[in-house]
């Protein structure tokens, strides 16, 4: 079977819930709580070293806060099992799981984020989901040239080859 290359992708968080500042102290977490079909089904796209733009959603200003990276291949949610848990899911099945998570790890923050206005500005970015109309998916692909784009425009010390 031949070698999969590395994928990116940006995940969204609202940072009072879970910001690139807590994936910096926490070093590695699970993200937990998709219950969204296509964002689930990116999640089980993903594997071990895949890297993800760290997006704060629903601040003043939204933007890029970060870079991560995918430490395994995604495996079922237990919060859907769990009925004190907000994303308890009682359709959900143990044998056969409706939800799944990927855990992540702390690569870089930016000195300074990048807010979605200027991201939709750049005509290098031309094309990037989030900077489009209506773009509210939690979890989605981005292209290897925008991703390192928007490296660039932070002045992040990661560079991609």
């Amino acid at each position: 079977m031949p070698k999969r290359g590395v994928k990116y992708w940006l995940m969204k968080s609202e940072p009072e819930s879970y910001s690139i500042d807590d994936l910096e102290r926490d070093g590695r977490e699970p993200w937990d709580g998709i219950r969204n079909y296509q964002a689930r089904n990116f999640m089980r796209d993903m594997a071990a070293g895949d890297l993800v733009i760290f997006y704060h959603s629903s601040a003043k200003p939204p933007g890029a806060a970060g870079v991560a990276r995918i430490c395994c291949a995604a495996y079922p949610d237990p919060t859907q099992f769990d009925e004190k848990n907000k994303h308890y899911d009682p359709k959900s099945d143990e044998d056969d799981p409706r939800w799944s998570l990927v855990d992540v790890e702390f690569v870089e923050k930016f000195a300074e984020e990048i807010p979605l206005q200027t991201l939709k500005e750049d005509p290098g970015l031309e094309g990037m989901r989030v900077t489009q109309k209506g773009s509210r998916l939690s979890v989605q692909p981005v292209e290897k040239k925008h991703f390192k784009r928007v490296l660039k425009m932070a002045g992040a010390k990661m560079k991609l080859r």
